[in-house]
């Protein structure tokens, strides 16, 4: 397992795909209050190096100990979300309009995804101001499952598709 400032250091493909404005407090700030929660400091940290984009192919896909609809043992994460308003880039600010469109749980905030699956960030249990696990959404199997007991702890259990034992299910 790799520690969260290894992964922080080294996370971001060269890309600008995704990518935000500098993620300044201010924003952060407005996030918060727009999402009516608590953001992670792990995930703002990890925003300051990047405001969002695409993950290298070194850490882009988490370990399953249960099959999902993605994969027999993983699920993907190519990129992470930034907080911002740049046009036709997505935002953890979205999550409200995604919540309803997709008809998910609430309170969570959408990380990566595309609609079909969704990584997000679960306050169900911990509240808005608490510490959200990390949770595997595929909204049209209707299911989920809890991938890391937080931010950082799912950041550190990163590791590359290559890595891992199975293809992705057709």
């Amino acid at each position: 397992m790799a520690r969260f400032d290894e992964v922080k250091a080294a996370l971001w493909s060269s890309g600008t795909y995704g990518v935000q404005p500098p993620l300044t407090d201010e924003v952060a700030r407005e996030a918060e209050q727009v999402l009516d929660l608590a953001l992670p400091f792990s995930l703002l940290d990890l925003l300051r190096v990047q405001n969002g984009g695409e993950v290298s192919s070194d850490w882009n896909a988490f370990p399953t100990a249960q099959p999902t609809s993605w994969s027999a043992d993983h699920v993907p994460f190519s990129e992470l979300m930034g907080i911002g308003h740049r046009e036709l880039t997505a935002s953890v600010l979205a999550t409200p309009y995604l919540v309803e469109e997709w008809d998910l749980p609430s309170p969570i905030v959408l990380i990566s995804g595309d609609g079909h699956y969704w990584i997000a960030l679960d306050y169900r249990e911990c509240g808005r101001r608490g510490e959200p696990s990390v949770i595997w959404l595929d909204a049209d199997l209707d299911s989920e499952l809890q991938l890391a007991v937080d931010f950082r702890s799912f950041i550190e259990g990163l590791t590359s598709v290559a890595s891992c034992g199975s293809e992705v299910i057709p």
